[in-house]
C-alpha cells in the first residue's frame, strides 16, 4: 500500500504521520477500513537512526524522487518525496551530516552509476569472493530494484535451457542459455519476425520504435510467478479486477514457460530471485482454486522438469548450482552488459537486438510537463504496468569477465577435491631443501590436510606447507 504522510528526522529518530488514505498499489483505490476496528487505524511509526545500515536513492514512476532505508533490526522503508529530487537529497545530507548513524555504511552519492562505479563488487566477484548469486543481487539494489516495488522488482536470468532431461549435465554447454543474448533474440525465426516489425514502423520517431512491446520484468511478470504466495496471490487477483487471471495464462509449467520465452512475439521474460532461492514458489500450499485449462488440466502445483524428480527443494537445489557453474560464471557479465550496461540502451542495445518501449527507460518521459491529465494518467498507466529498464551502471565499457577459477585463491572452507586443480607455486628454494640448496625433484604427490599440505618429491622426501594469508616467493 502506499500512505501520504509527514515526514520528520530527529538526531536519533526517523517519524512517519500518516495524514492521507491507504493508497492499493496495483488499483490505484483508497483501501476502505471499518469504522469500529480501531486496531485498523493509521499509527505514527518510529525508527531507530542507530540500527540504519544503508541508504539507497530510488526511482518512483521513473521519477528519481524516493530512498530506500535498510535497518539492522527491522523492514526496509521505501519514501517517496513529493518534493521531488532535491528535497530526497536535502533529506539525505541532513541524515548523514546531523544525525546519529553509527551502523551507516553508504556513500554519499546516491547516483546509481556513481555508487556502482566506486564499489568493489565487480572486483569481488571476478576474483570470486562473491557467488553469481550475491553479485546478482547487488547489481539489482544498486540499479534501484527492490522488493518493496513490484514495478521495480529484482530481476535474474534465465540460465538454462535444458527443462526435458531426466539428469542435470552441468558439463554440457547445451544444458544452458546463450547469456549474451536477451531472451527476445535467443530464437533467430522468432527475431527476424521482430525486425520485421520494427522496420516497419512507419511514422514513429526513431527513439519511439522497439522490438519488445513487453518487458523482461513488470509486475505481471512476478507476480505470474509468484502467484501461488502471499501477498501476490491478492496482487494478482486485484491487478485481474478480482479474479484469477485464465488458467492457460497462469504459470503452471516451468518448461511450457520456457518454450513461451523462446517463442511468442509477447513474452520475454527473465526470472525473479526466487527461481534460485524460494521452493515454496513452485508450490499451492494454500490449495488456491487456480481453475483448469481447456485440455482439462487441474491447475495447482507448477510442473517441474524431470531432472527434479518432482520436488520443487531439488529444483532449487541444482537450479541454484547451475547459476553458480563454471559456464554461467564465465558468461554472466554478457548478461551483465544487456541489463545493467552498456548494451541497455542507444546504438549498442539496437545492435544486440535488445530495445524495448521508449517509456520503460529511465529519463524517457518528464511526468511534471505533461498537461494534458489523459494523456498522463495513461503514461503513468504504462509505466505502472509494463515494465521499467534497471538504473544503467555501465555506460561505455563492457563489463569484465570473470577470473578463471584456478586463478583465484581457494578459501580454507574450499573442499579438499577443488584442490586438485590449483596451480602450486615452487619457490626455487624449496622447503626442507639440503643446506646447500639441492632440489628434491619433480613432486610425485600432495596430500591437503585441514591445517597443512604434504608434499612428497621424487627423492622420496617429504616437504610440509602451512596455509598462509599472504602470497610469497
Amino acid at each position: 500500500t502506499l500512505t501520504e504522510g509527514e515526514l520528520l528526522l530527529t538526531t536519533h529518530g526517523l517519524y512517519f504521520h500518516p495524514t492521507g488514505e491507504e493508497i492499493n498499489v496495483m488499483t490505484k483505490e483508497k483501501l476502505i477500513r471499518s469504522d469500529d476496528n480501531e486496531a485498523s487505524e493509521q499509527k505514527d511509526q518510529r525508527w531507530r537512526l542507530s540500527r540504519l545500515t544503508e541508504v539507497h536513492g530510488r526511482r518512483y514512476m521513473l521519477r528519481a524522487h524516493a530512498l530506500e532505508l535498510f535497518f539492522a533490526d527491522t523492514f526496509e522503508l521505501f519514501l517517496n518525496f513529493n518534493g521531488g529530487t532535491k528535497e530526497r537529497d536535502r533529506f539525505y545530507n541532513k541524515l548523514r551530516n546531523n544525525c546519529k548513524v553509527p551502523m551507516l555504511c553508504s556513500p554519499k552519492s546516491l547516483n546509481p552509476r556513481t555508487v556502482f562505479s566506486k564499489s568493489r563488487l565487480t572486483e569481488l566477484w571476478r576474483k570470486r569472493k562473491i557467488s553469481n548469486f550475491q553479485y546478482l543481487m547487488q547489481l539489482n539494489i544498486m540499479a534501484g530494484r527492490t522488493f518493496n516495488d513490484i514495478t521495480q522488482y529484482p530481476v535474474f536470468p534465465w540460465v538454462l535451457a535444458d527443462f526435458t532431461s531426466e539428469t542435470l549435465d552441468l558439463d554440457d554447454l547445451r544444458t544452458f542459455r546463450d547469456l549474451s543474448k536477451p531472451v527476445g533474440a535467443i530464437n533467430p525465426d522468432r527475431l527476424a519476425q521482430l525486425i520485421e516489425r520494427f522496420n516497419n514502423f512507419d511514422g514513429f520517431p526513431e527513439e519511439e520504435k522497439f522490438l519488445y512491446g513487453s518487458h523482461y520484468s513488470s509486475p505481471g511478470v512476478v507476480l505470474h510467478y509468484l502467484i501461488r504466495q502471499e501477498p501476490f496471490t491478492t496482487m494478482a487477483i486485484e491487478l485481474q479486477s478480482g479474479r484469477f487471471d485464465c488458467p492457460d495464462r497462469l504459470f503452471f509449467d516451468v518448461a511450457g514457460c520456457w518454450n513461451s520465452c523462446l517463442e511468442s512475439t509477447s513474452d520475454v521474460k527473465e526470472l525473479v530471485p526466487e527461481f534460485f532461492t524460494c521452493p515454496e514458489i513452485f508450490l499451492n500450499t494454500n490449495h488456491f482454486p487456480l481453475g483448469e485449462t481447456q485440455s482439462k488440466l487441474n491447475i495447482s502445483n507448477v510442473k517441474l522438469p524431470p531432472w527434479a524428480k518432482g520436488s520443487p527443494y531439488e529444483f532449487v537445489r541444482l537450479h541454484r548450482l547451475a547459476l553458480e557453474s563454471e559456464y554461467v560464471s564465465q558468461n554472466l557479465h554478457l548478461w551483465v552488459d544487456l541489463i545493467f550496461g552498456y548494451k541497455q540502451r542507444g546504438p549498442e542495445a539496437t545492435k544486440a537486438h535488445n530495445v524495448f518501449h521508449y517509456l520503460s527507460y529511465e529519463g524517457s518521459v518528464d511526468l511534471d510537463k505533461i498537461t494534458d491529465e489523459l494523456n498522463r494518467k495513461a503514461t503513468e498507466s504504462h509505466i505502472q504496468n509494463f515494465g521499467q529498464t534497471p538504473s544503467q551502471l555501465l555506460v561505455k565499457n563492457p563489463h569484465p569477465c570473470r577470473y578463471p577459477a584456478e586463478d583465484c585463491w581457494k578459501p580454507l572452507i574450499s573442499e579438499m577435491s577443488s584442490l586438485k586443480g590449483l596451480r602450486f607455486h615452487t619457490p626455487s628454494k624449496q622447503f626442507g631443501g639440503s643446506k646447500n640448496g639441492e632440489s628434491h625433484g619433480a613432486i610425485l604427490s600432495i596430500h591437503p590436510f585441514a591445517e597443512q599440505v604434504l608434499v612428497i618429491y621424487s627423492d622420496l622426501s617429504i616437504g610440509t606447507y602451512r596455509w598462509s594469508a599472504t602470497r610469497s616467493g
